[in-house]
């Protein structure tokens, strides 16, 4: 039988139905599980059902996975046997074996690929969400990551985006506290590009030209000849999982330290470029015996108008200062608009918790004296307050940033650091220029062959 070719993988209508198929035969009936549990009390065996969803998640492949990758990366957010089950999503899904790899190889180098490299190992070395990595070695002696994109990622990708179009829409007839119109738009860019490796080869450039005099983190380099649009060939970089990491490790000063490298290698090219990283779940990191950090994963990155970082300072001084107008303004900058006093102190509810690390002065765990639940709780006062107020439109710059700080939130739970937070970010922010920002961004990007986005 001839391989299948893998040129051609447009979105198409029957990939799209085939993923819709999926999505209801695999998880639709775990669902019913939980809800005949919850609802007419049957009982449930939460560790083999949570281990169903895992796999079940992992077969889909695409943003369904990373959605529970994300869940599970927040302590406290699932019940204890679904969060480790799911964790496992990180690093872990379920590999395509050899016979795909070898042809997906041949549609992206052509035949006769595997003399390009010394060797090229048959076993996924780690399998996620949009693709799986092999370890390999160039003929100069240099180890590789190749990470080969799974066929027909662009046909799951709108299928699922169809379906949380759906979601969407459907929460909206019943909640209308958040409108999530323009969070889906955002996410759907966001996915697309991760689709396109291209891209990721320029994010990866341009992450190694802002963090070059960071000692406490390494970017790979990728190897341009051996990178298509679906394939992506990059150094190695080898490392520890964090929640490995933090088994191992007992010492409060490295966790300090790893930590500081973690919040540096985030926010030092947010405030010194507008550019973030916006998906720091587990498996997009690792760190190395001396507690610096490898970033592997560049897929998901943004990249902000100055205007919009000026903003993040500003409402930071505004809270400090309990300024109304530059909380209003800051606002503004991002794209809320008619802020009435009750709509900005309950917007204000929610960015105090996100700045609470940042304003005080002294040493102290990223979630201070409060327990794992009180940004659940946060949340909700939120929510029920916006509900009441009749509803608000996050603008989309807004949603990768708190993904981030949400995020880093719980990696630094996760090593229980206890830092000065808020001298960190004076550290970043001392001297801040708003014009001298868009320079420094304007030329980065250019030379990776990006360009800036309109203010």
């Amino acid at each position: 039988m001839p391989d299948k070719d893998y040129g051609s993988e447009d979105s198409r209508l029957g990939g799209r139905m085939r993923r819709y198929a999926r999505v209801g035969g695999s998880v639709g009936g775990l669902a019913a599980q939980l809800v005949g549990a919850r609802v007419l009390g049957i009982d449930l065996d939460r560790g083999r059902h949570s281990a169903d969803l895992k796999a079940a998640l992992g077969g889909l492949k695409g943003p369904l996975m990373k959605a529970a990758q994300i869940l599970a990366t927040i302590p406290d957010a699932l019940p204890p046997d679904y969060a480790r089950e799911l964790r496992e999503l990180q690093a872990n899904a379920p590999p395509m074996g050899w016979p795909f790899v070898r042809r997906r190889m041949r549609g992206e180098l052509g035949p006769g690929w595997e003399s390009r490299f010394a060797d090229f190992e048959h076993e996924a070395a780690a399998a996620a969400s949009l693709g799986q990595v092999h370890r390999a070695h160039h003929h100069d002696g240099r180890l590789l990551a190749c990470k080969l994109q799974y066929p027909d990622m662009r046909s799951t990708v709108q299928a699922d985006l169809a379906q949380l179009r759906l979601a969407f829409s459907i929460y909206r007839h019943y909640d209308r506290a958040i409108d999530p119109s323009e969070i889906y738009h955002e996410l759907a860019e966001r996915l697309q590009e991760e689709l396109d490796y291209d891209r990721e080869a320029r994010h990866m450039r341009l992450y190694r030209i802002m963090l070059a005099k960071e000692s406490g983190v390494h970017v790979p380099e990728p190897v341009d000849a051996l990178c298509t649009a679906r394939l992506l060939t990059m150094t190695w970089l080898e490392g520890t999982p964090l929640l490995d990491y933090v088994a191992e490790v007992d010492d409060v000063k490295r966790r300090n330290r790893a930590a500081m490298n973690m919040f540096r290698a985030w926010y030092v090219p947010f405030y010194d470029y507008g550019v973030i990283h916006g998906d720091p779940h587990l498996g997009n990191y690792s760190l190395c015996a001396d507690d610096s950090v490898n970033l592997l994963d560049f897929g998901c990155i943004r990249v902000f108008p100055p205007p919009f970082v000026k903003g993040v300072i500003d409402l930071y001084h505004a809270l400090v200062d309990d300024d109304r107008d530059l909380a209003v303004s800051a606002y503004e900058t991002w794209g809320f608009s008619n802020l009435n006093d009750e709509m900005l102190e309950t917007l204000n509810i929610w960015a105090r918790f996100l700045y609470a690390p940042l304003l005080d002065d002294r040493p102290q765990p990223i979630m201070g004296s409060e327990d794992s639940f009180y940004g659940a709780r946060v949340a909700g006062k939120v929510h029920r307050e916006l509900r009441r107020l009749g509803g608000v439109r996050p603008p989309r710059e807004f949603v990768l940033m708190d993904r981030a700080a949400i995020g880093l939130g719980s990696v630094f739970m996760h090593l229980e650091a206890e830092i000065n937070w808020h001298r960190l970010f004076h550290e970043l922010i001392e001297g801040f220029d708003v014009d001298v920002l868009a320079k420094r961004q304007a030329e980065a990007l250019g030379r990776v062959g990006l360009t800036a986005p309109r203010a």
